[in-house]
């Protein structure tokens, strides 16, 4: 209990670190155990999710109890080689999250219209 509470009172972290990692360049075929043992030697994990979508193969969400055991795995397997793919893990951020999924409901909202209207970009 001493360490924890010595860890948090010297440590300031930087506004973007939270508890949710969001990991990407995974093996498609990775399964939510190896998840938890790669993800797990970093502290306590709340909840794992790993895309199945066409759209989400190969990412997955990492939600930590604590937001300093989130640090320590981002830390350390960045770069980390898991069938020979080298992980992605960043701070899951809301805001870009939002605007990728906003662009893309805009653009097949685009796409209905133009075939609603008969409208094609492909003749420029």
């Amino acid at each position: 209990m001493t360490t924890m509470s010595h860890r948090k009172q010297n440590t300031r972290l930087p506004p973007e670190v939270n508890r949710v990692l969001y990991v990407r360049n995974l093996p498609f075929n990775i399964t939510s155990e190896e998840m938890y043992d790669i993800f797990g030697k970093y502290g306590a994990i709340r909840q794992v999710r790993i895309g199945c979508s066409k759209d989400t193969k190969g990412t997955a969400f990492v939600v930590y109890e604590d937001i300093y055991d989130a640090k320590n795995a981002v830390d350390h397997l960045s770069g980390f080689n898991v069938a020979n793919r080298y992980l992605i893990v960043l701070y899951y951020q809301h805001t870009k999250m939002s605007k990728k999924f906003d662009q893309k409901k805009n653009e097949e909202e685009v796409a209905k219209l133009q075939e609603k209207y008969g409208v094609s970009t492909k003749d420029k």
